[in-house]
């Protein structure tokens, strides 16, 4: 998979993104149900992102798993395990999980799914439909928080995988309730695409 790698930064030990999402979007039309409609153009990354979230596209997972192998995992120091970004939206099968987990497999190690537990919005907003960073982390505002789910006494190197870096807020707010848990040494951070 072409990757076009790129460094992220934030409150977490060191991170990259695998490539840019979208590439352009070109409004069409509206549709019948006056939908706009765009010819949109994603990277390789973006559109195995795109297909994994909303084309249910089982497929990608590994994919996309392989490529942070391959060319992330090998710029950060030893991860003793990894953590999906809890999801924003109820899903059968969650798309970030999947990558961890496939993602954990070739690494060797555990992916912890319900480290961060993730609590409901009281406001009802998305964070997708949020404009700034500031209303990002006000809605973020004490929803993340740790169950501790590692057993033993160790500390470990977490890798925290994410699909989509845009302001960071949500990353930001997961490393944050992260460094509070003694079981992790340090936070590096992989997100698929950037905004």
């Amino acid at each position: 998979m072409k990757v076009n790698i790129r460094k992220i930064k934030g409150p977490w030990n060191d991170g990259y993104a695998l490539d840019k999402h979208i590439v352009s979007s070109t409004y069409l039309y509206d549709n019948e149900l006056g939908h706009p409609q765009f010819d949109t153009v994603r990277t390789e990354v973006g559109e195995a992102v795109y297909q994994l979230k909303y084309r249910a596209s089982w497929a990608q997972s590994p994919l996309l798993a392989t490529a942070i192998y391959e060319h992330i995992v090998p710029l950060l120091p030893k991860i003793g395990l990894v953590i999906p970004m809890p999801a924003s939206q109820v899903r059968q099968q969650q798309p970030v999980s999947t990558v961890a987990r496939d993602l954990a497999g070739l690494m060797n190690v555990t992916s912890f799914e319900n480290i961060i537990q993730k609590a409901p919005s009281t406001t009802g907003k998305k964070l997708k439909d949020l404009g700034t960073k500031a209303e990002k982390h006000a809605e973020l505002a004490g929803r993340l928080t740790i169950q501790d789910s590692i057993a033993g006494t160790g500390q470990w190197n977490a890798l925290l995988v994410d699909d989509l870096f845009d302001t960071g807020a949500s990353m930001e707010a997961a490393c944050a309730a992260l460094q509070t848990y003694p079981k992790i040494s340090g936070v590096y951070v992989a997100a698929l695409t950037w905004k």
